[in-house]
């Protein structure tokens, strides 16, 4: 096989962003190869989103949302990026998802669509699919896209680093261009082989980095490779301290833990201590329950120092009747009834964990970073529309709204890009020759999880994130050396990116002393 692929539109991931991307550039006549390094494509942070998505309430307005996703940002948000998306998130939801998708949204009795709401939202305005939303987008962009003859997937292929002029071209004064992506390298698992993919434009939509942290609600893939890459090649990331943990995670002592969607207390249910009491009254007497993430969040996190325990734990037998249960958050009964807990009897032992990045590399206002020819969209990216925490199923539509606007801006490119001249860049060189040991991968993974979590993790402090510096760089220097003299691996090329993301968010949250949303410094 040869080691060179070329195409029009290189996208990196598959989520809702990448998705959007894909589709908007395939409808208007575009090739796009659509890479993923899972084996299902269905596995993605959207797949996971049990929540929702935000449309349009009945008394709602472009102002409104606004305002509430500013006010959950902790003023940090940036006012034009949030804009767009208040002004074109619900048409893009009502195009791409219910008309060109059919994603099957739940509805009501007589045919309209089902409008809920959640904390930090002034009215209801998110619609859902059960509490499996984002199962139900994904599968329906992917059952689109698989159809589709402008569309290639490649799945089981692992980006190993874009490729940049500077860095790659066999011609030394590429130097003084300005900096530019022609692609990436891609590792493909099966095969064992790294391969040049060429394009004219490539979008990085590689998701977030919730798995840098000891418990989060992220699949396996979220390590954050693709700030990693950016980062490597020398793009701008900002807002890296701003990783949200969402307060309602399933909590056991062994095995990973898994997400209680915020619908759930959006439906009457309450946090409680041991004994059934309900808390969030103490801490913030105005919203409660519904509260935004990060006040939830560290009010759990207090409530288990005042009392010293390891979880709290969420009431929904005596606020939300068993059958509306059982309708509206059947995968999350499901799943709770796997580690013998009936939520319709039982308290549900919960704990906060790792769940969004607000950060990511800077991008304009059509998703363009920094680079000639590549764009970043979806949870990688930084819009600036989180600010310093996110705002209840705003994730969801940002994907959407800068994967199609990244799309929209590319089309009208196309015809005046050049084909990148493959004869100029490098061709990869593995000089790896010892077997990936898993036992080491696996040490230093969970040695960075331990770190961040510990760290630089809910509430920080200026002597825990000096020694998680401290820490995370000497085990940089560590694995990049083990890298060095390895035979590639997925989950090599994901220990590597994993403790280069985890030194981002550790340096940012060092240079920023203040505390803002999710980053709270004590």
């Amino acid at each position: 096989m040869t080691d060179l692929l070329e195409t029009e539109v290189l996208i990196l991931g598959c989520g809702i962003a990448g998705c959007a991307a894909a589709l908007t550039l395939a409808d208007a006549g575009v090739p796009v190869t659509v890479v993923t390094r899972a084996m299902a494509p269905e596995e993605s942070n959207t797949y996971w989103a049990q929540g929702g998505i935000i449309y349009q309430g009945a008394e709602d307005s472009p102002e409104l949302l606004a305002t509430d996703v500013i006010q959950a940002g902790a003023g940090h948000s940036y006012g034009p990026a949030v804009q767009i998306l208040a002004e074109e998130g619900p048409a893009a939801v009502r195009r791409l998802l219910l008309e060109r998708a059919r994603v099957p949204f739940d509805r009501t009795d007589d045919g309209k669509l089902s409008l809920v709401r959640e904390g930090g939202h002034t009215l209801a305005r998110i619609i859902h699919a059960t509490d499996a939303t984002g199962k139900a987008i994904q599968i329906a962009l992917l059952n689109v896209l698989r159809d589709h003859p402008n569309v290639t997937l490649l799945t089981g292929h692992t980006a190993v680093d874009l490729l940049t002029p500077a860095h790659h071209s066999l011609n030394r004064r590429a130097v003084y261009a300005p900096p530019a992506c022609v692609g990436a390298y891609l590792f493909d698992s099966e095969r064992g082989q790294v391969i040049r993919c060429l394009a004219k434009k490539t979008i990085l939509a590689t998701g977030g980095l919730g798995q840098i942290f000891l418990r989060s609600t992220n699949p396996a893939g979220a390590r954050g490779d693709g700030v990693a890459m950016a980062y490597r090649a020398g793009l701008r990331i900002i807002n890296a301290e701003f990783v949200q943990f969402h307060p309602t995670a399933f909590y056991q002592q062994q095995g990973p833990c898994f997400l209680i969607s915020e619908a759930v207390r959006g439906a009457g249910a309450r946090l409680v201590d041991a004994r059934g009491r309900p808390f969030m009254q103490k801490y913030d007497p105005e919203w409660q329950d519904l509260a935004p993430r990060d006040v939830v969040a560290r009010s759990i996190h207090r409530e288990m120092l005042t009392n010293d325990t390891t979880h709290v734990y969420l009431d929904l037998r005596s606020y939300i009747p068993r059958e509306t249960i059982l309708a509206h958050f059947p995968t999350i009964y499901e799943r709770c009834l796997q580690h013998d807990v009936d939520i319709t009897e039982e308290l549900a032992p919960v704990v906060p964990a790792a769940h969004y990045f607000c950060g990511g590399v800077w991008v304009d206002a059509w998703g363009q970073t920094d680079h000639h020819h590549l764009y970043a969209v979806g949870e990688v990216a930084c819009t600036g529309i989180h600010g310093a925490n996110r705002l209840a199923s705003t994730s969801l539509l940002e994907g959407l709204v800068w994967g199609e606007r990244a799309a929209r801006h590319i089309l009208p490119q196309m015809r005046e890009t050049d084909t990148p001249n493959a004869a100029e860049i490098k061709p990869w060189r593995d000089e790896g020759v010892e077997p990936a040991d898993p036992a080491l991968i696996s040490q230093d993974m969970s040695s960075i999880k331990h770190i961040m979590w510990n760290y630089v993790g809910l509430v920080r402090t200026a002597p825990r994130v000096a020694r998680a510096l401290r820490d995370l760089r000497q085990l940089e220097i560590e694995i990049e050396q083990f890298y060095r003299k390895t035979r590639l691996s997925d989950e090599l090329i994901g220990l590597r990116n994993a403790v280069r993301a985890a030194l981002v968010v550790a340096n940012a949250a060092w240079q920023n002393r203040t505390s803002m949303g999710c980053h709270y410094r004590e």
